[in-house]
């Protein structure tokens, strides 16, 4: 298949200078070619752009996407002033979501992912990060791995899975927290290694979830078996998350809210990105990291969705840079950067991110014909066109 897009407003991404007219030929799943003189050739779908915003397909690169039940019924509790923790110490928060997730089948909870990923493409998601991480024991944990495998097979964009062993603990089983941190290490671990070598590992550090020192058990023992590591670090409290990540040489550091100034400067000195989540504050608790400290200490902000039925349930990434802009004082160009070519280079991917000839064409075309009315416009959907891998796989306006 061949498209070619007319007469559009592309930003590149990266810090690349915008082109206000320009075209594109894509070829497989390839950009061809971008320019100001890139003619069509025989055959291509031709696809008339009149001046609109193209630029690379948002690549959302910290989700918890995967999940059964709903926690609309804690969140009427925190309307009333029950916090997230309260909630969490009480049995419900994350583990209301381990029963769930528990009760159903690989094959239910592998639809449920597809449907929620439709909804990302809609909005100009085309890369997408998920998490296992409500099935707390071996069983679950693979089974929620598998789904995620399944449904990416049957996602026309890419799903990078995560197995985020560290979550919760489980203490409904009767054993104690050490007993329960060594099963995850010494069972579910290699299980995990055995089935999805090189599977990136996630710990969250935080009260009533997992311990610094066991968060460091786990991504040392995840490092040592040759897999890649990423840590939720000072959502609600400073533990030293930070300083644990930089001494493992994370992948990222997520969240950072509770973080002070020293730390990010050296979480940038360190050449770690920060993958910052504002829906989570404008949901939970009204606060937010201080992702303008990051960028200005020379670190890299990654902005990513959170999408989860707890803390942050949204799949928008519109929405997610409307938020970037309000709250965390980012520069347009840098919350385009902060969707699409920084997240990209977090997951590994250097084949998109960015508008180049050679990469892969996954896109997104906006309704607008000013890459500033991404942030500056809330609710709604903004996106007129979404193309994965060289394919139209949603249509707005456009016929």
């Amino acid at each position: 298949m061949s498209l070619f897009v007319r007469d559009a407003r592309v930003v590149p991404g990266d810090g690349t200078a915008v082109l206000p007219r320009a075209s594109l030929r894509i070829a497989g799943d390839r950009i061809a070619a971008l320019g100001v003189d890139v003619a069509p050739a025989p055959g291509d779908t031709i696809v008339d752009a009149r001046g609109r915003v193209v630029l690379p397909g948002f690549v959302d690169a910290h989700t918890h996407a995967l999940w059964a039940g709903d926690r609309i019924d804690e969140w009427q509790r925190r309307l009333r002033g029950e916090s997230y923790l309260q909630i969490l110490a009480a049995g419900g928060g994350i583990l209301a979501t381990v029963r769930a997730v528990r009760a159903a089948s690989e094959d239910q909870l592998a639809d449920g992912l597809l449907r929620r990923l439709g909804h990302m493409l809609r909005e100009g998601t085309t890369t997408v990060e998920v998490k296992s991480g409500y099935g707390l024991s071996t069983e679950h944990e693979l089974k929620m791995l598998r789904a995620i495998r399944a449904a990416a097979r049957a996602f026309p964009g890419t799903v990078v899975p995560t197995a985020l062993l560290g979550h919760a603990v489980d203490r409904e089983t009767g054993r104690d927290e050490r007993h329960f941190v060594d099963t995850v290490v010494a069972e579910t671990l290699p299980a995990v290694h055995a089935e999805f070598p090189g599977i990136a590992v996630d710990a969250y550090c935080e009260d009533r979830a997992w311990s610094l020192a066991d968060c460091r058990r786990l991504l040392e023992a995840a490092r040592a078996l040759g897999h890649p590591v990423r840590l939720h670090a000072d959502q609600f409290h400073r533990l030293g998350g930070v300083d644990l990540a930089i001494a493992l040489g994370a992948r990222s550091v997520d969240h950072l809210e509770a973080s002070t100034a020293e730390d990010l400067a050296r979480l940038a000195a360190a050449g770690i990105p920060g993958v910052v989540m504002p829906v989570a504050g404008f949901h939970t608790d009204g606060r937010y990291a201080d992702a303008r400290a990051l960028i200005d200490a020379g670190g890299q902000v990654v902005l990513a969705s959170n999408c989860n039925p707890g803390s942050s349930p949204t799949s928008s990434m519109p929405f997610v840079v409307a938020l970037a802009r309000r709250q965390l004082r980012l520069t347009t160009d840098e919350a385009i950067d902060a969707v699409t070519t920084n997240p990209a280079a977090l997951l590994g991917l250097e084949d998109r991110g960015r508008v180049a000839a050679g990469l892969r064409a996954d896109l997104v075309m906006l309704r607008h014909h000013d890459e500033r009315q991404l942030g500056y416009e809330l609710g709604g959907n903004p996106v007129d066109l979404t193309i994965a891998g060289g394919s139209i796989v949603e249509r707005g306006s456009i016929g």
